[in-house]
């Protein structure tokens, strides 16, 4: 398995003891993607005028930049817009991605 591949599962993993009961998945449910050395973890929930539509709203990113070998955090604001996660927005892998996202100590991800 590839390094990359090792991450993902990580990344599915948590996921999946996030997610909520079987019965609630149709009002709000956790997703995420994993492409090109990014993570973004997303709600996903019914649009707002249209039930019958999902929409996934992205709240936590983590980009790995090769030159520097190292991963930045970033949350979603309100405006829609990323930001770095501070006060240290750098992580050496996944797994301390994840520690972060779950500590919320700046109440940026879970509010």
């Amino acid at each position: 398995m590839s390094i990359l591949n090792i991450n993902e599962k990580r990344v599915s993993d948590y996921i999946q003891t996030k997610r909520p009961l079987v019965e609630l998945r149709e009002q709000i449910d956790l997703g995420y993607s994993f492409k090109n050395n990014e993570v973004i973890l997303f709600q996903i929930r019914p649009q707002w005028d249209d039930h019958s539509k999902k929409v996934e709203c992205p709240y936590a990113r983590c980009k790995y930049v090769k030159s520097q070998q190292v991963w930045k955090v970033y949350w979603m604001r309100a405006t829609g817009t990323w930001k770095l996660y501070e006060p240290d927005p750098i992580v050496s892998n996944v797994e301390s991605f994840i520690r972060i996202i779950e500590s919320d100590e700046h109440s940026c991800f879970w509010g």
